[in-house]
């Protein structure tokens, strides 16, 4: 274990995985304790063209009386490599053994009895697939989803052809990048060198984005396939997403308080998919990710984020 590059009181320690086609694989688990002693903990997953770097999402845990733990996935932020493809994956089952090692950590190693998982948009839709498959070992406790990748934005009729086609060829070239013109408005939104408010590492989260590549968006389709059949978690979900979604293709400062990604009628349709205990918030004028929302957007979020915990979750 060492200290984070966000500085104390941030560390890290690096979870060695199997080798793949790449070669050499690993996962990045950040953490923070909270003040005092406490069995509780959350586990933060990011999600596409992203990594942990929300200290205030941090900051509102601790608070509250949870150790904080945040984890980079394999190929993502602190666990990129450089010989690796960036956020690259042929299926969200790739990401479970290191889910699996972080929640082993958080509950044997480090004493905790209680795991609430927090994840944002690809991170959403793996945590929710993960906690399906582990439903039998009670790894978690809660699930706390940010505007999840439930369903790709685009109509019906674009989505049902695109789909075909990019199955058949995720086997035979997984590495071809799909030619997509991306305006990078969301980060333009985010980031305080353009029109956000936000620092980060532009090497690990670009405003454009990293490009799109096959085998990940038929591994994100069939991830979506699974989650729309529906899943069986009885645990207490949190489902927070914008009330609206940002359609233009040029920027306007509207991209500030909208999802200028994803289609949120798509995460509130498919977020009873995931469980029986289900609490779905829309928040006014916030953006893709809610944590990144302009106030009072942001705030509102914490705010009902919070009534969750307290009244599900104690």
């Amino acid at each position: 274990m060492q200290t984070d590059i966000l500085g104390e009181p941030y560390t890290q320690r690096v979870i060695e995985l199997p080798d793949d086609d790449q070669g050499k694989v690993v996962a990045t688990l950040v953490s923070r304790k909270a003040p005092g002693t406490t069995t509780r903990a959350v586990l933060y997953v990011h999600g596409f063209n992203d990594y942990f770097f929300q200290t205030h999402l941090a900051d509102f845990f601790v608070a509250r009386g949870y150790d904080f733990y945040a984890l980079d996935l394999r190929k993502y932020g602190r666990s990129l490599l450089t010989h690796q493809t960036p956020n690259f994956t042929r299926s969200m089952s790739e990401y479970f053994p290191e889910l699996d090692e972080a929640a082993r950590i958080i509950r044997d190693d480090e004493g905790h009895d209680m795991l609430v998982v927090a994840a944002h948009s690809t991170g959403g839709l793996i945590t929710a697939l993960w906690a399906d498959a582990r439903a039998d070992a009670n790894l978690v406790d809660g699930l706390l989803l940010n505007s999840p990748f439930f369903d790709i934005n685009a109509p019906w009729f674009m989505r049902r052809p695109a789909v075909s086609a990019v199955g058949s060829l995720a086997q035979r070239a997984p590495y071809r990048v799909i030619p997509l013109k991306m305006p990078g408005l969301y980060g333009r939104s985010l980031h305080r060198d353009h029109d956000g408010e936000w620092d980060y590492r532009v090497d690990w989260k670009p405003v454009i984005g990293f490009p799109v590549r096959v085998a990940w968006l038929n591994a994100i389709r069939s991830g979506q396939r699974r989650l729309h059949r529906g899943l069986d978690l009885k645990v207490p979900v949190f489902v927070g997403c914008s009330t609206a979604s940002y359609r233009q293709r040029v920027w306007s400062e509207q991209a500030h308080d909208a999802d200028a990604v994803l289609n949120v009628d798509h995460i509130v349709r498919w977020a009873p998919a995931v469980g029986r205990h289900l609490t779905l918030v829309r928040v006014d004028g916030g953006k893709h990710d809610l944590t990144l929302s302009r106030q009072p957007a942001r705030d509102q979020f914490f705010d009902q984020s919070d009534r969750w915990l307290t009244t599900y979750l104690r």
